[in-house]
């Protein structure tokens, strides 16, 4: 076998066929067709080889043959040590030169899993995140409690932000009502920006039983093509106007929330500020490893073949397919309530499963680079965690995940755990 690389993340595979390894081809060729053969004087699947060849010719098995020499020179290539191939490759072969009795070349040129060249992956500096929470957040978040659990009354006087509106609406397009602009006795809260912009500010100020004129203009990205980008005109009668009663702060309410160990103010306080504070922690741990991670990807230098990516669209598409199947919708209605297009969702897949897969690819080289690895403990123990996870014997899931795979994953891990301990927070 000769090898040879024709690209960043390709590698040329050439090969010797035999006359003997064809001849095993053609074998295996002509066991395979005559099976359904039918020549007049023979039973089907009977008719002799000699016969075969000569009413069809033994040129009509080349290509199921060469199928079958394709295959095991496929599994030399996959066997080779310096490249990892990692998708499917174009075959190289003038079918019109192969001569029963002769040697012949084939060559396969097949996408590889290409080199890293590593940047700066050790003490990434990053800038060290405030977590801390302040006395007006507590009580900002306690006063949103108290909001969600209050209740609307009754207001005179003018519409305010953070009303709620009870109003007709009527919708016109160039003075022509269109379909689905009209509601009566619709409830809006004002200022929660569920309408088009500008449409609430325009309410802002009216008393029970005002009418109004309201002038708006479509966003350009609206879903309803012929109203995206439209300047339109809605006509609305304000019925009545209802103000949020917030519910009184005291133990009674307290102890209503039914959370754990929290009876008192001073107890929802204390729980309240620990939550904030966790929120926080984690948001900065989030944003402080998408920033290293995105320095180490961003120092390093490699071409990714397009098939790897694909690859990965297929299973991240997958995934959300599997995710719809459980709801119980299909997959476009699905994505229809995640508010997202599939022109979106594609573009979505294409730079998610691109990033995933440079990620992967760069972590890898670290862990080569610092020499990680899975010991034999770390394995049996994410045997054991996997077994549990999903209630299965871990002989049966080292059946669907064989060692040379987990122990990969392992050591992915601990390169990423590695980059993120060693990065540098001023």
């Amino acid at each position: 076998m000769k090898v040879e690389k024709v690209s960043a993340n390709k590698v040329r595979y050439t090969f010797d066929v035999t006359s003997h390894e064809f001849e095993h081809g053609l074998d295996h060729a002509f066991e395979h067709v005559s099976k359904d053969v039918e020549i007049k004087g023979f039973r089907k699947g009977k008719v002799p080889r000699s016969m075969y060849e000569t009413k069809f010719g033994v040129e009509s098995l080349y290509e199921e043959a060469l199928n079958h020499v394709l295959h095991h020179k496929y599994h030399e290539a996959q066997n080779h040590p310096d490249y990892e191939i990692v998708g499917q490759p174009e075959v190289e072969v003038d079918i019109q030169n192969i001569k029963r009795g002769e040697t012949f070349t084939i060559s396969l040129v097949a996408p590889v899993k290409p080199e890293v060249v590593l940047g700066q992956y050790k003490g990434i500096e990053v800038k060290a995140l405030k977590t801390d929470v302040s006395e007006s957040e507590v009580n900002a978040e306690i006063k949103a409690l108290l909001s969600t659990n209050g209740t609307l009354e009754l207001k005179t006087g003018a519409l305010e932000l953070g009303d709620t509106a009870i109003f007709d609406f009527d919708g016109y397009l160039d003075g022509v009502q269109f379909e689905g602009g009209k509601a009566e006795n619709y409830e809006l809260e004002i200022g929660s920006n569920q309408f088009i912009p500008g449409f609430e500010e325009q309410m802002v100020g009216l008393v029970a039983g005002d009418a109004k004129d309201i002038n708006v203009t479509f966003p350009a990205e609206y879903q309803a093509p012929h109203l995206a980008g439209k300047a339109v005109q809605f006509k609305i009668k304000l019925h009545e106007i209802k103000a949020k009663k917030l519910a009184e702060l005291n133990d009674e309410w307290v102890k209503s929330l039914n959370k754990e160990g929290v009876n008192t103010i001073a107890e929802l306080t204390a729980s309240t500020r620990k939550d904030l504070e966790d929120k926080k922690k984690q948001e900065a741990t989030n944003v402080t490893t998408d920033t290293i991670i995105n320095k180490v990807l961003d120092g390093a230098t490699l071409d990714i073949p397009q098939e790897m990516i694909d690859e990965e669209i297929k299973h991240y598409k997958e995934s959300v397919e599997q995710q719809a199947k459980q709801y119980g919708l299909e997959f476009d209605m699905f994505l229809s309530l995640s508010g997202v297009t599939p022109e979106q969702f594609d573009a979505q897949a294409k730079v998610e499963s691109a990033k995933r897969v440079r990620t992967t690819l760069v972590i890898e080289a670290v862990a080569k680079a610092e020499g990680l690895t899975a010991t034999e403990e770390e394995l049996d123990a994410k045997y054991i965690e996997l077994s549990a996870k999903y209630n299965m014997p871990v002989e049966e899931v080292k059946k669907y995940l064989p060692a040379a795979l987990l122990a990969n994953d392992v050591a992915i891990n601990k390169a990423y755990q590695f980059v993120l301990d060693s990065a540098i927070k001023k």
